[in-house]
């Protein structure tokens, strides 16, 4: 199940909130493994890799040719290993692997916020977007500060892709714009640590404050290429979250005319799964209302047939670009850019313009 290999670091590369990028030389085991790599490694959970050090690297990822990231993870330092990390937390991540870490949870007794949390059942209306993708993230807070640029976002992020929050350059990036992120399951690393999205948008109202907050998986989507294999799934489920706590639910359909998957042209066939299939409450489902035909007719029939529950909202978002283009990190999906894949990412900003504004 791994491929487990030596390594010796040569030298630090980049480095951004909680990650550090490295060059390491590996001990090759088969002909295939290549005599270097970039690895990661999160201090915080390994300690800080110096040059000269032996590591012991996982290198999945480069295995399987994974696209998001594509790094080999640095496992240990065995022969320096860090300081024990005393957290007065109780709340346990990545549960029973060899990396199982304690966190803080917000609402936990040890945690400032407990007081603010213990008896917290209601989310006040606030609006929450929700989207797939984590490259939808960045796209919904320009668009919403575009409308309201004093707002508080909070950014809620699930398991589905990454756990660790420091992966994320793009979360990094937009820490001066968010309120702060809370990671919950089995996602760890953000301002807040949460058992569930229940909890997590929970802590984002009324720990972090947060006029409106965003849903969406970390770096990485899981999928087979089946109707339901797919970890956007839980987008859905997170529709029906925000509904039970009394929050006003904002779906963001993925809307592509650029890739080159048919079941993802249009309106994506995970969104129509998430929200037309798992989402039992109703949401606002948005939609620009400026997008070029063909694709506007065909994504208004597309997204027509969701509602109800639903109900569709087309809110312009041509004028959004200029917002899309001062954001402080590159905006990227599936190698994609904004030139490349406008659509997709001013469906993403409408979302945050509606959310911004909805009363």
């Amino acid at each position: 199940m791994i491929r487990w290999r030596w390594g010796t670091v040569v030298e630090a590369r980049r480095e951004w909130r909680g990650s550090l990028e490295l060059e390491v030389t590996v001990e090759s085991r088969r002909a295939e493994d290549p005599a270097t790599v970039r690895a990661l490694a999160y201090p915080r959970l390994v300690g800080t890799p110096e040059p000269g050090d032996r590591v012991l690297l996982n290198l999945n990822a480069l295995a399987l040719g994974l696209g998001t990231g594509g790094y080999a993870l640095v496992v240990a330092i065995p022969d320096r290993l860090p300081e024990d990390a005393d957290v007065p937390g109780h709340v346990v991540k990545a549960r029973y692997t060899p990396l199982q870490a304690i966190v803080l949870a917000a609402d936990e007794e040890a945690s400032p916020l407990r007081g603010a949390l213990a008896g917290a059942t209601d989310l006040e209306a606030m609006p929450v977007v929700v989207a797939d993708l984590h490259s939808a993230l960045p796209a919904v807070v320009a668009g919403a500060l575009a409308a309201r640029p004093d707002a508080r976002i909070a950014y809620v992020m699930t398991d589905g892709g990454a756990l660790p929050a420091w992966f994320s350059r793009t979360l990094d990036a937009l820490r001066p714009l968010l309120a702060g992120t809370v990671t919950t399951g089995q996602a760890f690393g953000g301002d807040l640590e949460s058992t569930n999205v229940h909890s997590g948008l929970l802590a984002a109202r009324h720990g972090l404050r947060a006029d409106l907050a965003v849903v969406t998986q970390g770096p990485g989507n899981l999928g087979t290429g089946t109707s339901w294999g797919f970890s956007g799934v839980a987008a859905g489920e997170a529709v029906n979250a925000v509904a039970a706590l009394g929050g006003r639910p904002i779906a963001a359909p993925r809307i592509s005319d650029a890739d080159p998957r048919p079941r993802h042209r249009g309106v994506s066939h995970h969104s129509v799964t998430a929200f037309g299939r798992v989402a039992l409450a109703p949401a606002d489902l948005v939609m620009p209302s400026d997008l070029s035909e063909p694709l506007s007719g065909e994504v208004r029939e597309a997204l027509a047939a969701l509602c109800p529950p639903h109900t569709l909202v087309e809110v312009p978002s041509r004028d959004l670009l200029a917002a899309l283009t001062a954001l402080p990190t590159k905006l990227s999906t599936m190698g994609r850019g904004l030139a490349e894949d406008e659509a997709y990412f001013l469906s993403a900003a409408a979302a945050g313009r509606h959310a911004a504004t909805a009363g």
